[in-house]
């Protein structure tokens, strides 16, 4: 298997759209879809669940995903190193820092600087994550340390409580709901919602299914979109309210009002993620994460 089938794989299993993912990969859906049938073919199962109206992963496809996107993560650092190397730079110990999408990243902004005057000779490489990836990377030690959200299978992963996240809803200005203090999920449970697609983030999406659940409401996501902007800008245009994080909305969108979710399971854990022997490099940029995350935000 090559590059292009599992850049393929990925894109499509996050977009559920072979389409939008030919578009993201700048390439033609014909070269997806071979792409993907070609790994289908290597690997000698489905990928995905295809008809004219809908893509959804198979379980073989839902099993592997976090492979794939490590795959291409270890691909991207050997290509680094090795451009590294042929300009006549030293070797140098690195450490890959894992970050998934949603989470607080002003920590990480903090906190890295710290790092690099500490170990001037470490080289710092922060890459994309979803959790799920970050598990894998980390356990195959091609990751020193990851910033994620709370899941089930941490088996052999140390997972340290960053912050405890409230679930928001971004409402229209306009909406009937715009005047609510707090919303509850059965307050939600007809309306369309807009968040992040299950395959960057299934630990927030599991907990968001759990709290309609407790609450014997209907979670009825109509759009994924994989960051905060996207989301807010459909709202705007009012396909639909969206559901996030609070540590993710650094910047208040006008016209929309912001409303915590509150019942059971409306708040989420951001943990730091590092391997059960992490590196002396690794646990010093845990510790400094935990600290900083203990402070009161800037102005308060």
């Amino acid at each position: 298997m090559d590059r292009i089938e599992l850049e393929a794989f990925v894109a499509v299993a996050e977009e559920l759209h072979f389409g939008r993912a030919a578009e993201r990969l700048h390439r033609g859906q014909p070269t997806v879809s071979d792409a993907v049938r070609r790994l289908e073919s290597a690997l000698g199962g489905r990928l995905f669940h295809r008809t004219s109206r809908r893509v959804s992963l198979t379980d073989l496809g839902a099993a592997l995903l976090p492979d794939a996107h490590a795959a291409l993560a270890q691909l991207r650092r050997f290509q680094q190193r090795g451009r590294s190397l042929a300009a006549g730079d030293p070797a140098r110990t690195t450490l890959v820092v894992a970050h998934a999408a949603y989470t607080c990243h002003h920590l990480l902004l903090r906190c890295l600087p710290q790092l690099r005057d500490r170990f001037p000779d470490v080289t710092i490489v922060p890459e994309a994550l979803p959790t799920t990836a970050q598990l894998t990377a980390l356990r195959a030690e091609t990751a020193g340390l990851g910033i994620g959200w709370a899941t089930g299978d941490l088996t052999g992963v140390r997972a340290d409580v960053l912050s405890t996240e409230r679930f928001m809803a971004l409402v229209p200005a306009a909406h009937p709901l715009a005047g609510h203090a707090e919303l509850t999920a059965s307050e939600l449970s007809t309306t369309a919602l807009l968040t992040w697609p299950h395959q960057i983030n299934s630990g927030l999406c599991d907990r968001l299914l759990s709290a309609f659940h407790i609450g014997g409401a209907d979670l009825r996501i109509i759009r994924t979109a994989d960051s905060v902007q996207a989301i807010a800008a459909h709202v705007a245009a009012g396909t639909g309210i969206g559901i996030t994080v609070e540590s993710a909305l650094d910047d208040r969108t006008p016209g929309l009002r912001v409303i915590p979710l509150a019942g059971p399971s409306t708040t989420v854990d951001q943990v730091v993620l590092t391997p059960a022997a992490p590196s002396y490099t690794a646990t010093a940029l845990r510790d400094l994460l935990l600290r900083a995350s203990a402070e009161p935000p800037a102005g308060r």
